[in-house]
């Protein structure tokens, strides 16, 4: 079994992106199952205060935000393709639209009868309260602009036809296979198709047959572990070499935060800084010290 493990949780749209890319690369992978909503306390002595979801580990190195995780996933099934570091900038364009804009349309256009359903299924009454007050206060305090429906659903219908008009050449948006683009694209459909029930996608066949094909992926072969566990692989490794660049920075304590939404931020001290990455190394009693990597796209840094 892969030691690479991955706490998500099922509704969890851009954990269904990894878990996707999971699936058509084959990898094998450890499953820890997470709330949707802090508090955490087997995960924020990995991750700190982040509070985003999904995050990954391989023993002590912690992967904060689908951008440094896509990275790992890359490099440990060779298809350079499915990381940020990988493509060029019109793809690295796509995805920056997909993964913030579009989601986020996505999610506002999901809003259903059905919907609200699986979430009463899922969740108590008073668990229920509990999220819809933490997305509100995430909503309240994003940096990205807001939309209403009306403009949520423009945004969407627009998004498909340009996906329509690229999938009538190929079977992928950018190549001849998967890239991150595709799985980019994926993760908000997924929420509206398959989660929420939408038939907003049925317009648009070229679409539908390609979410189809990575439906076929599956989400290859994991085992269910428990966090007790994961926290345990920690504290039974030794955090990787890092190798980067000069920076003013380290060895100095730092804040790392997410410019848009959940900017809730993590500190630790400053220990690499690459062409794409900035890593902390946390120190706690429960798995004393683990690196944890965040993506230079997307977040901030400032010294504490």
């Amino acid at each position: 079994m892969s030691e690479l493990v991955l706490h998500h949780y099922p509704l969890s749209p851009f954990s269904e992106k990894i878990r996707a890319m999971l699936g058509y690369t084959g990898l094998q992978w450890c499953s820890v199952i997470t709330s949707e909503m802090p508090p955490r306390p087997l995960l924020a002595p990995l991750a700190g205060g982040y509070r985003k979801i999904p995050v990954a580990q391989i023993g002590a190195d912690v992967f904060c935000d689908t951008r440094t995780i896509t990275q790992q996933i890359a490099m440990l099934s060779g298809r350079p393709l499915l990381s940020l570091e990988g493509v060029d900038d019109e793809i690295r364009a796509f995805v920056k639209e997909a993964d913030l804009t579009l989601f986020l349309a996505c999610i506002l256009s999901s809003t259903s009868l059905k919907l609200n359903i699986k979430l009463f299924r899922s969740f108590s009454l008073l668990s229920l309260f509990r999220f819809f007050r933490d997305r509100i206060q995430i909503g309240r305090t994003s940096s990205v602009p807001r939309m209403g429906l009306g403009e949520a659903r423009r945004r969407v219908r627009e998004h498909l036809a340009d996906m329509e008009a690229r999938l009538a050449r190929r079977q992928w948006l950018f190549a001849d296979e998967p890239c991150i683009a595709d799985f980019s694209a994926y993760h908000g459909l997924w929420f509206l198709t398959d989660v929420a029930e939408s038939s907003l996608v049925k317009d648009y066949p070229a679409v539908e047959q390609w979410m189809q094909r990575i439906r076929a992926f599956g989400h290859g072969v994991s085992v269910e572990i428990t966090g007790e566990a994961a926290l345990s692989m920690a504290r039974q490794a030794e955090p990787e070499t890092l190798e980067g660049k000069e920076d003013p920075l380290l060895g100095r304590e730092v804040i790392v935060a997410p410019d848009d939404y959940a900017q809730v931020p993590t500190r630790g001290i400053l220990v690499a800084v690459t062409e794409s990455e900035w890593v902390l190394a946390i120190n706690n009693l429960a798995v004393e010290t683990v690196h944890v990597h965040f993506p230079r796209q997307g977040f901030q840094l400032e010294s504490a």
